[in-house]
């Protein structure tokens, strides 16, 4: 899940090298509100996920274990899915 997630932010922001940088995305101005609502959108459609409004928050985006916290909240099989695919 790890290198989807790397992938996804990688597309929205090609500047930034999220294999070195894995934290503080937003406090470091890596994302900003508009990258949070393509990630989200990305996710959706990369995990097969539905996120709710009140989960689009930044601590929930601030590092790619918080991404993963969130998809595995949400989906608490993701890691089966993903290896079946």
């Amino acid at each position: 899940m790890k290198e989807t997630i790397i992938k996804i932010l990688t597309d929205i922001r090609p500047e930034f090298d999220f294999n070195q940088e894995q934290t503080g995305f937003i406090a470091k101005g890596l994302l900003d509100s508009f990258d949070i609502i393509s990630i989200v959108s990305d996710m959706e459609e990369n995990f097969d996920v539905a996120i709710d409004g009140a989960k689009i928050l930044p601590e929930n985006f601030d590092s790619i274990e918080a991404i993963s916290n969130l998809i595995d909240k949400i989906t608490p099989n993701i890691h089966e899915v993903i290896i079946q695919k």
